[in-house]
């Protein structure tokens, strides 16, 4: 008997160490994804004493951050990063080439969520997730959920509230630029009463009257970027009553702003609440203030991110309140590029220079008409791209990738031009890591026929709208990835990741299949 005794003791014992041992099985009830507008490594780690120890703190602590998050594409803005975010794909294959493009057919730009097929909610712009080409995380959850799944994002923006709520989302909702009202796109099957309702109670035009930024520190604390000026800054938000709510969208209060509307829909939806994993897409902002370069307002950039501290503070709180972290995986990115500095003074003789891609663009014309006869051969320009009138070259039975190459060859001789590309090239050259930077950034749909690569310290003229152009510079920028919650091993990772990574990484935790375009390995984040 003693024997016996013994051996079930044993076998007990061996049987709870080897339960105990097993990694938590449990998917989560709720993924939170976080983008943070402009967010940088180097800024978050430089502002750090500025902080309090419950925002950004607590993730540096608590949470997984991969330092160094790299985009596999070039010339990244916020639509771009977020659609690569949530397909795990870059343009080549989501088709976001950017937030705006030259639509070929029409020769006219058009935005990356624009589709006349749907109405606004409380808005007149007609939306829709339409042109993003392949599937998102969310996308696949409510595929793996059998529609279970609540998917919601709320957005200052509405390129990102679109983007990440994804084909099948519940919701997206984002601040309407003329109203201050959150709205969204019937293209989704829920505008709900709730939102309805804080448009009605708590707007902001209800309250921006008495919305005014100054330091949330006294100003001799802000030293971590130089700032020539004596007097602090301070901006009320409604003085220039036709931009408020575009003043208010590029100001910290936009942050607290999206908590606002995150915790009606934590109180007033099921999101989770059940036993199926659902998804929750935040943007936060982290920009300079009306596009003011950092040179310009540096100690605002600094308040920005105090500010952004809180806001991350009081989300995480509210999280827990509501729902408990411990049921909740958190990720936080960035958006991968930063508004344009200004342009290197003379007096420091630093090369410099304009480029103006219209007068390039007819130099060009120019060129192909002394080679092939006449004819209109440069059909319209966008960006630092150029089309060309692919019909005048069939009709004149001219050979299309031989007219590529030779422009290419022509627009090398410009001052300024770094490097000029010619679609096919792109789509049939060989590789190097360049190229694939490039070419992972091209849509052979989308892209025109021709793309230049403008020297560092020059400024691309944006001739329809001086106030965009853009000085070129090539300094790497920091960018973190931080998982936070559930099963997650706090560390610090220095080793470089791409985007590409996120979306696996996600759907391993979920347990679900990767979007549909998704070609990268999952980064493991499990305790061991």
């Amino acid at each position: 008997m003693k024997g016996l005794i013994t051996s079930l003791i044993t076998v007990l014992t061996i049987s709870g160490m080897q339960a105990q041992a097993q990694p938590q099985s449990q998917t989560p009830k709720l993924v939170i994804g976080i983008t943070i507008d402009q967010l940088r490594t180097d800024y978050l780690e430089n502002f750090s004493p500025l902080y309090g120890e419950k925002g950004f703190k607590r993730l540096w602590k608590d949470g997984r951050v991969y330092k160094n998050l790299q985009y596999s594409f070039d010339n990244v803005d916020r639509s771009s990063a977020v659609a690569a975010v949530y397909t795990g794909a870059p343009p080549s294959l989501n088709g976001i080439i950017g937030n705006m493009w030259l639509d070929a057919t029409t020769l006219r730009p058009v935005n990356c969520v624009d589709d006349s097929n749907y109405m606004g909610n409380s808005t007149d712009e007609s939306t829709s997730p339409e042109l993003l080409l392949t599937s998102t995380i969310g996308d696949e959850l409510k595929i793996a959920t059998r529609n279970r799944a609540l998917i919601y994002s709320i957005s200052p923006f509405r390129d990102t509230a679109v983007l990440t709520a994804g084909h099948s989302g519940n919701g997206a909702f984002w601040i309407n630029p003329n109203t201050g009202k959150w709205c969204g796109t019937t293209y989704y099957t829920e505008f709900p009463w709730w939102v309805n309702q804080f448009n009605d109670r708590q707007s902001i035009d209800n309250r921006i009257t008495g919305m005014t930024w100054s330091p949330y520190h006294p100003k001799e604390k802000y030293v971590y970027l130089p700032d020539w000026r004596d007097i602090p800054f301070k901006y009320k938000m409604d003085e220039d009553r036709q931009n408020k709510f575009r003043r208010f969208t590029t100001s910290p209060f936009v942050n607290d702003e999206v908590n606002l509307l995150t915790s009606e829909l934590l109180d007033k939806s099921n999101i989770g609440k059940d036993d199926a994993t659902d998804l929750l897409s935040l943007t936060y902002y982290a920009g300079n203030y009306m596009r003011k370069t950092p040179q310009e307002g540096a100690t605002e950039l600094q308040d920005m991110y105090v500010r952004l501290d809180h806001s991350i503070a009081n989300l995480l709180e509210m999280i827990d309140k509501k729902i408990g972290l411990h049921n909740v995986l958190i990720f936080i990115t960035s958006t991968g590029y930063a508004d344009s500095e200004s342009t290197d003074l003379g007096i420091y003789r630093i090369p410099n220079g304009e480029f103006h891609l219209n007068r390039c663009a007819a130099l060009l014309n120019m060129y192909l008409m002394a080679v092939y006869g006449e004819g209109k051969y440069v059909e319209a320009y966008y960006g630092q791209q150029i089309y060309l009138n692919h019909k005048l070259i069939e009709k004149k039975g001219l050979d299309l990738s031989d007219i590529q190459n030779k422009s290419a060859d022509f627009l090398m001789q410009f001052s300024g031009v770094n490097h000029a590309y010619s679609a096919h090239r792109l789509l049939s050259g060989s590789w190097s890591p360049e190229i694939e930077q490039i070419r992972n950034g091209y849509h052979r749909k989308r892209s025109g026929d021709l793309y230049i690569n403008i020297l560092p310290g020059w400024t691309v003229v944006n001739e329809s709208n001086p106030s965009n152009s853009k000085t070129v510079r090539y300094g790497y920028i920091p960018m973190p990835l931080i998982f936070f919650g559930g099963s997650i091993e706090a560390e610090h990772i220095d080793t470089p990741v791409t985007t590409d990574c996120i979306a696996p990484t996600l759907a391993r935790f979920m347990r679900i299949r990767a979007p549909n375009a998704s070609k990268a390995p999952p980064i493991g984040l499990e305790q061991q």
